[in-house]
């Protein structure tokens, strides 16, 4: 708690953060909204939900390229509150367009609205690597990790209370204000120029595809020579494959085998313990960050809940499978502020905006592979046991990868940091 007092007395950071969680809050209560009005609208056509889902994540594919040269090369505080207002704007918009009722329209509107949200993340996590000093990332990181288990754990209930309440345009109306006040609280932020600018300025006319292809690839060229930032990359992907196998898993594996009968209300009380334990986990990795070296965490984060998987897998108790699902979850933040909070003391502040441009496209195409698997797959060739075997299986296969490279890498990172801060004194 003292730390989490320490980082807010950085106002700038106290403001970003601020911007961030009403940003989070805004677009959780208005796109769960959405989705349950499609459902509610379109009950039989499930298409419009899936479709909802795809115009979320499809956006990724075709900006990928652009979100972290953008955030390298211009204004990082400029492309937060812009796109913060350019939302705020489309939101405002689906609602007219929600009144007419032409669904392409609706999907366009939402597809563009999610491209806009891709550049903000890079250009946020830039400035807070920025303005803050080392010993703070992890703390940072575990304040991220601790709005997002709340997120998971209230975000749906707090967009079903605003759709139920105040309906779909009162709920979307809730997003506008919320996106609109994230906006102006990153404008009212005194950032120093090196941190907005750390390339120098540019104007977007300079961005031409050319450029753009080449500064994408640098930063690509960047990750694969940099042997511990490509190792940690590794995880992310992982991640990925956990996250895709992790939104169907619990539900099939309670209709197919524990609860066919009762697995929706039990998928309910599921949903709540899995929030749960990753609140708590939050906190809980937020102290031992504290205390232990980062690498280390990880290595065990990953194996704890990998094993807890496997084990899951094995039981024909609703009983024993919730405490099991419960525990592997508590050690996923472990993994989360590990590394998010290693990230910005590795990377060069240059070329923060072109790394966590590489990271999402990755990790949505690692859990797109493994949903696209277990739909072609199962029950027809594998077993709803062997899709925990799989996901256990990975978060094992890292650790133990983790195990064997991170102790060398981050030995050999440690000694070029201490030669180059030696260089740089004697210069």
């Amino acid at each position: 708690m003292k730390k989490f007092k320490e980082i807010f007395q950085n106002k700038t950071f106290a403001r970003l953060f601020l911007a961030n969680f009403t940003q989070q809050m805004g677009s959780i209560i208005g796109l769960t909204a959405f989705m349950y009005y499609v459902l509610d609208r379109f009950t039989n056509q499930p298409v419009y939900a899936t479709v909802t889902e795809l115009m979320y994540s499809l956006p990724t594919i075709v900006v990928f390229f652009l979100v972290g040269v953008f955030a390298d090369r211009l204004d990082r505080q400029k492309i937060a509150y812009y796109c913060n207002w350019i939302s705020s704007f489309l939101s405002l918009l689906l609602i007219g367009v929600i009144m007419i009722g032409w669904m392409p329209l609706i999907f366009t509107i939402l597809f563009i609205r999610s491209a806009v949200t891709k550049f903000f993340f890079p250009a946020e996590h830039g400035m807070v690597q920025g303005i803050l000093k080392k010993d703070d990332y992890t703390t940072a990181a575990g304040l991220n990790q601790l709005v997002g288990s709340l997120f998971m754990l209230f975000g749906t209930a707090l967009g079903i209370f605003a759709f139920r309440s105040v309906g779909i345009y009162g709920a979307i109306l809730v997003d506008v204000v919320c996106l609109a006040f994230s906006g102006l609280l990153i404008r009212g932020c005194r950032i120093a120029e090196e941190v907005r600018l750390p390339n120098g300025r540019h104007k977007i006319k300079d961005l031409k595809v050319s450029f753009v292809l080449k500064e994408f690839k640098q930063g690509f060229t960047y990750v694969v020579k940099h042997k511990l930032l490509f190792s940690l990359i590794i995880g992310f992907f992982i991640l990925g494959i956990v996250n895709g196998g992790i939104t169907v898993m619990p539900v099939f594996y309670l209709k197919y085998k524990l609860a066919p009968e009762t697995y929706e209300q039990l998928a309910a009380i599921i949903g709540v313990v899995t929030g749960s334990g990753i609140l708590l986990g939050s906190v809980i990795a937020t102290i031992l960050v504290q205390k232990f070296k980062l690498y280390k965490l990880m290595i065990i984060g990953l194996a704890i809940p990998g094993i807890f998987i496997v084990l899951a897998s094995l039981t024909n108790s609703i009983y024993t499978y919730i405490p099991l699902i419960f525990l592997a979850t508590l050690s996923f933040p472990i993994i989360n502020i590990s590394l998010g909070g290693w990230m910005p003391s590795i990377v060069d502040p240059k070329m923060m905006g072109r790394v966590q441009g590489l990271i999402n496209p990755l990790m949505m195409l690692s859990q797109s592979f493994i949903l696209g698997f277990i739909a072609y797959s199962f029950p027809k060739f594998i077993t709803i046991e062997a899709i925990y075997w799989i996901v256990g299986g990975s978060l094992l296969i890292v650790s133990i990868f983790y195990l064997m490279v991170l102790p060398k890498n981050v030995k050999e990172f440690e000694g070029t940091s201490q030669t180059s801060i030696k260089e740089s004194k004697a210069l």
